[in-house]
């Protein structure tokens, strides 16, 4: 996303060009940065046409812009009174051509909207030489470049994660402590869930509320995920306790086949709840554990891939998990010595 000043009405002098304004509308062309020219509705860029300015403030005005769409590099939006569905649809009408849009901002709500609008926002900011306005459409623009940069390493992290069967050895009576539900941004689907566990060597799946219950209605968004002690595993594969979680972090989801994916926290759900402590030994045999709710809308995952609810689960039963060879510090995998009991 670019940031464009508005030097039309701007004082001479009154704020001093810097580089990072991708463009500069100005009546006179400024060498060194790329100057726009408007000529009544005519956008040029030395001196070669590369758009139209529309100001919108009806159905009609939006259609007229509509028209551009394919036909031009850049509409340029002004507003009598601000409206988000106009941009809304002329974003959605721009997809898949060469055609982008730049909007005038006056306010930081509206940076934000026309930033954001229908997960993709406008291709450019536009503000007068007003120092607020500079600084939230430069927010929005870092805010842009961490989405896109969070969509790369979701791409380069959604791969698969070796998920292995456990078998229960013991199951106890857990006492009563904090349960954290981690209610995400976006829904799962059933046979997902987030790898946790008391041992950062051996996390298991904890289901998502994503099945239908006789007594309560769906969470698809929740996971119900045990005390704060627990670890969680992160989007970049490190680890943290679920109490260090906080909205916004980005947590891995996984289905049975080890397919993963991101998802954001939306809200961490805190309530003292009794618990059940599983155990088992990981791959490495190290002892390892988990305490879930004691309740029947928590479920693990069987080796046959079928959704076990936590209270009727057996000794000798099979749930599924990964493990890791290395101990963790800090959520980082190292080399050193670490006992987990």
């Amino acid at each position: 996303m670019e940031v464009w000043l508005d030097y039309r009405q701007s004082k001479e002098g009154s704020i001093l060009f810097s580089e990072k304004f991708d463009k500069v509308i100005s009546e006179t062309p400024h060498s060194d940065l790329a100057t726009l020219v408007f000529s009544n509705n005519s956008v040029y860029l030395d001196s070669k046409l590369i758009g139209t300015a529309v100001l919108i403030s009806d159905l009609e005005s939006q259609n007229e812009a509509r028209k551009f769409v394919g036909s031009v590099a850049w509409i340029v939006l002004e507003f009598e009174d601000w409206s988000m569905i106009p941009i809304e649809n002329l974003i959605a009408a721009c997809q898949g051509t060469p055609t982008k849009i730049a909007a005038k901002i006056r306010t930081p709500e509206e940076a934000q909207g026309a930033g954001f609008a229908l997960e993709t926002g406008v291709d450019a900011l536009i503000v007068d030489d007003q120092q607020d306005m500079i600084d939230a459409a430069f927010i929005i623009k870092s805010q842009r470049g961490e989405i896109n940069f969070n969509q790369m390493v979701e791409k380069k992290e959604s791969d698969t994660l070796e998920i292995i069967s456990h078998q229960i050895m013991s199951i106890e009576q857990g006492g009563i402590g904090e349960r954290y539900c981690i209610d995400l941004t976006s829904l799962l689907s059933v046979g997902e869930g987030m790898l946790i566990g008391s041992s950062a060597s051996s996390l298991v799946l904890v289901h998502g509320e994503t099945l239908d219950s006789e007594f309560v209605p769906q969470r698809p968004f929740r996971v119900n995920a045990g005390p704060p002690h627990s670890y969680v595993m992160m989007a970049d594969r490190t680890t943290k306790y679920i109490s260090e979680l906080k909205t916004n972090d980005s947590v891995l989801i996984s289905n049975p086949n080890g397919t993963t994916r991101i998802a954001t926290i939306g809200r961490l759900k805190i309530e003292r709840r009794p618990f059940l402590a599983l155990y088992w030994h990981n791959l490495f045999d190290k002892p390892s554990s988990i305490f879930l709710q004691q309740a029947e809308t928590v479920r693990l995952i069987n080796s046959s891939g079928n959704m076990k609810s936590v209270t009727s689960l057996k000794i000798g039963d099979t749930i599924l998990g990964w493990n890791g060879k290395g101990s963790r510090h800090i959520g980082e995998s190292i080399n050193s010595k670490v006992e987990e009991r």
